[in-house]
């Protein structure tokens, strides 16, 4: 039982604002229907004022519009709110007349009306007039202009705004998050103007409402207290005209103060502070408008008739603020003086260098020619690829690219581009504009005519052909692709090539600190055993050979159980193969689960052990040169036989020899995948198609 009680108490307080405004919205419907006491009038008219107030102070001390996103809906809610009370307080005033009790609106009506008397009723009229002429009039009509204004251009700068956050974040200015939430920010500004429209429509309907009610109190009033009630004319005009100005005050002053707030919160579209620091900061730049103002109220204060007690004072005052602020600026400009001296003094010293911006871990420069590719109001294909390139590659090989930086660079030829990693160039290429570029994979079934080139990626023949040609290119067996296509194939290759150059020991960390928050023991028993300098070079030594280090837990895990073993990267890096060796198998096997592999024959591959050298670098094969020259050919041999039948080469060996095959090759194969046979899965079948040996 004291279960059930404790979650039943746990559900009313996780929702206890929704209980009360859901209770709140009843009640103010049901008050349109059932009548309220006078004391109880007092009271919500006194809520409704106080809420009025607050929300006019929440928008002052607001900096932008969207913190006060729910606006709109509380100017529904506060008028309906209104209107309740208007209707509550009609009833209790046609029904008791002079006897009505609500101290709140005779208050009010006492004090604008006076003691009473047909002047004091007049006067009170005419102020009652007043105000809703201004509120009608001039702050709700142009209030309303501006939401629909404010609304109109929010609406057609959307797009705008995100084709320049998308920018921002294309060429590394700002994070991935920053950017999603820079594009929340600016849909909820367009819905919270698109909201101001319609909901400004409440305070304008609210106003010629409150008239309405103020007629029918005024003429039902006269009818009931004169006709019903047989009282005398004067009686009536002072009873029901006295409350009827009290009760439209009471009324439309909350509807003046939340019509204000209205105002002022869709002026202020682009306001960067609250209402009161922009003022003070807008009002105090230039203190030379307070020097002449103050002249203009002294000449005024001596010209006769004109009353110089409250000239004078206002021109000293304004004097006084013009003092201030000049001297305010002179010691701010000195300041400035000092800190300039200062920088020169210190001079180039070489303890006083700033410090050294580092190089962007990828960036990719255009010539100016190329400019067309990454401009938004052309397309800017090519800022949407690179965005699913870095998307592609960290599902691809477990590897977050960092931003890439795309800039221009006068020194590259108009129509040319360059890849850098860490400031060195790493690829190359040329594009023709308006061009596409017709790549023959080999088996084209004619020769077209065009420029010669080579695909920058993979650096097959290809061709240079125009629009025109281009149906006849893709129906004769070329591969026909565009400007954005190549510079992004070539990006997506340099990535798989470049990966164990693009991990840092930054993006190392950031890798680990992502799986603490799933896998924290796994990660703190790998951190227990290396350093991470060292899981840095095993994920390197495997996005060397382009095996994916998506799956981190299984890698993490092999390591931290053979690093008590050793720390040497080269061996940690093999027991992180053979973790992940289904994943490996999987990658170069086919639909039935069969690997076709290149075999080596026992005797050279045991001169090819017998030939590691440890070095720094790690250990690596050192046959003699006759030995190598032999060995490649062969291997060279075996891999174009392979290849011909139109098969990925894949070399399969002993553990002991699979990185020293693998270090032997990468000069003059260096695409060759090395496999060794702890790696092969069970469900894998392996079909030796070849066996590399030396020739006699």
């Amino acid at each position: 039982m004291s279960d059930a009680r404790r979650t039943l108490a746990e559900a009313f307080g996780s929702n206890r604002s929704d209980y009360a405004v859901a209770i709140g919205a009843v009640s103010v419907i049901l008050m349109i229907i059932l009548p309220v006491s006078g004391v109880m009038l007092d009271v919500l008219l006194a809520v409704n004022l106080t809420i009025s107030l607050l929300i006019l102070l929440i928008v002052l001390y607001t900096r932008k519009a969207i913190e006060f996103s729910i606006f709109p809906t509380m100017l529904l809610v506060t008028t309906i709110f209104g209107l309740a009370l208007n209707i509550s307080s009609t009833r209790l005033i046609l029904s008791k007349g002079a006897d009505f009790d609500g101290r709140l609106i005779r208050a009010f009506s006492t004090f604008v009306v006076g003691s009473g008397g047909t002047e004091g009723v007049v006067i009170g009229f005419v102020i009652f007039v007043v105000i809703i002429a201004v509120q009608a009039i001039v702050i709700t009509k142009g209030a309303t202009r501006i939401s629909e204004v404010a609304a109109r251009f929010t609406l057609d700068g959307l797009p705008g705004k995100q084709m320049a956050i998308e920018a921002e974040y294309n060429s590394g200015a700002i994070t991935e998050e920053e950017a999603r939430r820079r594009k929340e920010e600016v849909q909820r500004e367009v819905d919270f103007y698109g909201q101001m429209d319609g909901a400004s429509k409440f305070v304008s309907g609210n106003v010629k409402v409150g008239i309405f009610i103020s007629v029918i109190d005024l003429v039902g009033g006269f009818i009931i207290g004169m006709v019903l009630h047989g009282e005398s004319f004067q009686l009536a005009l002072g009873t029901y005209s006295t409350l009827t100005i009290g009760d439209g005050l009471v009324s439309q002053l909350p509807a003046l103060l939340v019509s204000t707030a209205t105002g002022i919160i869709v002026t202020r579209a682009n306001a960067q502070g609250t209402f009161g620091s922009e003022v003070s900061a807008q009002f105090t730049q230039n203190a030379r408008i307070y020097w002449v103002g103050a002249a203009v109220l002294g000449l005024m204060a001596f010209i006769p008739g004109f009353p110089w007690y409250v000239l004078l004072p206002m021109a000293v005052a304004l004097g006084v603020l013009a003092w201030r602020l000049t001297r305010k600026r002179m010691a701010e400009g000195e300041l400035a003086k000092a800190k300039a001296a200062g920088a020169g003094k210190k001079g180039p010293s070489s303890e006083e260098l700033s410090p050294v911006v580092p190089l962007d871990p990828i960036s990719l420069e255009l010539g100016y020619g190329l400019i067309p590719l990454v401009d938004r109001d052309k397309g800017a294909e090519l800022l949407e690829r690179v965005t699913r390139i870095r998307k592609e590659s960290a599902l691809d090989m477990g590897l977050v690219v960092p931003r890439i930086r795309i800039i221009d660079n006068m020194r590259l030829e108009p129509s040319e581009y360059c890849f850098k990693i860490k400031g060195v160039e790493v690829g190359r290429g040329v594009i023709r504009m308006g061009s596409f570029l017709a790549i023959n994979p080999g088996n084209a079934s004619e020769d077209l005519p065009g420029e010669r080139t080579k695909d920058p990626a993979f650096g097959l023949s290809a061709l240079w052909i125009g629009e025109e040609q281009r149906d006849r290119a893709e129906r004769s067996g070329y591969t026909v692709v565009d400007a954005p296509s190549i510079i992004a194939t070539h990006l997506t290759e340099i990535i798989k090539r470049r990966a164990s150059e693009i991990l840092g020991r930054q993006e190392t960390q950031g890798i680990l600190e992502a799986l603490r928050k799933d896998y924290p023991a796994v990660v703190e028993d790998a951190q227990k055993h290396l350093g991470l300098g060292e899981i840095q070079k095993v994920l390197q030594g495997l996005l060397r050979e382009q095996v994916s280090i998506r799956n981190m837990v299984a890698i993490l895990e092999a390591v931290a159980d053979f690093a008590g073993i050793t720390k040497d990267p080269g061996f940690l890096v093999e027991k992180a193969r053979q973790a992940l060796g289904r994943q490996i198998c999987l990658q170069y096997a086919d639909q039935d689960k069969v690997l076709r592999a290149l075999t080596v024959e026992p005797a050279l591959e045991q001169k090819i052990i017998d030939s590691r050298v440890d070095g720094p670098a790690g250990s690596f094969a050192a046959l003699e040169p006759a030995v190598q020259r032999a060995w490649i050919k062969a291997l060279a041999r075996a891999v174009q036989a392979v290849q011909q039948q139109g098969r990925l080469p894949i070399v399969l060996c002993s553990e002991a020899a699979r990185a020293l095959v693998k270090s032997s090759t990468e000069r003059e194969i260096p695409d060759l995948v090395v496999l060794s046979v702890p790696e092969i899965a069970s469900d894998v079948n392996v079909e030796a198609i070849g066996e590399i040996r030396l020739e006699q």
